[in-house]
């Protein structure tokens, strides 16, 4: 199997198994450090041997990654295709030798806990106490993962084969999306994330005035109907808010709204993801639903775990 990707399979005493083409770490590394120089000093070898690969790359995949100009090397279009899609499937090579190492530890008491800064498994493991209470022979596994939308999607729609749960937000209109299941445990309210030098930064509570004249940033509709609602009142009653669409929550709409000054829609548990943006609550009656994301047929585990989840939660 050949693609952009340089991904292919070969036969070695009959066996198929799967590489991928080293270039392709050579350029990372030039992406990430913006010349052949520094990415020369980073692997340890000379700026003509990357320059060699970078443009073999290039000629084998037939297209231009790098722009070369006085003030360094600037991906094109096709090298940021090539860069996101590169960065996710190495780090998936590398992860599934991570996943397989777990798989034979794995003593089928083990609930695989998925965690990114977006999904944390630390609001979880609050409730993990009172959970042991009914289940004392469960143990569970940190799974940490990069919140893409790649990652969200193949993650997602295969829980229970790499990872069992992922702890989030979500309703029915995301579950449908992602092909997975959802046990709520919780109603998290709508807050404010905001960059902590945002004239906002001072309060501890706003109140749906205070947002007029700022852009708010909202996931894109049809991502959830509890954000639509809420992006409906807005247009409806408080025309004075800017809504600002975005695609995925990931660390870049944070980095967003820090560097753009404009105020994110968030939920109490993200006020750790980004140092310098302060999650403040607002009053306003919006809220949505956190819990548990699994598999649709869950194994017997997992439905013992989701079971004690509710108990515990419901005993909170």
């Amino acid at each position: 199997m050949q693609g952009s990707l340089q991904i292919r399979g070969e036969e070695k005493k009959g066996r198929k198994y799967f590489v991928y083409n080293p270039q392709l770490d050579t350029f990372i590394r030039v992406a990430d450090a913006g010349s052949f120089n520094r990415a020369a000093e980073e692997a340890y070898i000379t700026p003509t041997a990357v320059i060699k690969q970078i443009n073999l790359l290039e000629d084998t995949l037939g297209v231009k990654l790098f722009e070369r100009t006085h003030r360094g090397l600037i991906l094109t279009k096709a090298g940021k295709s090539l860069y996101q899609d590169t960065k996710y499937i190495i780090q998936y090579c590398r992860d599934s030798v991570t996943r397989a190492k777990n798989a034979m530890q794995d003593n089928g008491s083990v609930i695989r806990i998925g965690s990114s800064p977006m999904t944390p498994a630390q609001l979880l493991m609050q409730l993990w106490p009172r959970i042991q209470v009914y289940c004392p022979d469960l143990k569970f596994q940190i799974v940490p993962f990069e919140n893409t939308p790649e990652n969200a999607r193949e993650i997602l729609a295969n829980l229970g084969k790499n990872i069992d749960v992922v702890a989030g937000i979500f309703d029915e209109t995301m579950l449908d999306l992602r092909r997975c299941a959802g046990l709520a445990l919780s109603r998290e309210p709508f807050c404010c994330a905001v960059s902590v030098h945002h004239r906002l930064a001072a309060k501890d509570k706003l109140k749906i005035e205070d947002l007029y004249g700022e852009n708010l940033m909202l996931m894109r509709r049809d991502w959830s109907n509890y954000v639509d609602r809420l992006r409906d009142d807005i247009w409806q009653n408080h025309s004075q808010i800017h809504i600002v669409d975005f695609d995925f929550y990931s660390m870049e709409a944070f980095n967003r709204c820090e560097n753009s000054n404009d105020v994110l829609l968030a939920i109490p548990g993200w006020a750790t993801v980004h140092p310098l943006l302060k999650v403040i609550p607002v009053e306003w009656e919006h809220s949505i639903p956190f819990g548990l994301l699994h598999s649709p047929k869950p194994s017997e585990t997992v439905r013992r775990f989701l079971e004690a989840a509710r108990l515990a939660a419901n005993h909170e």
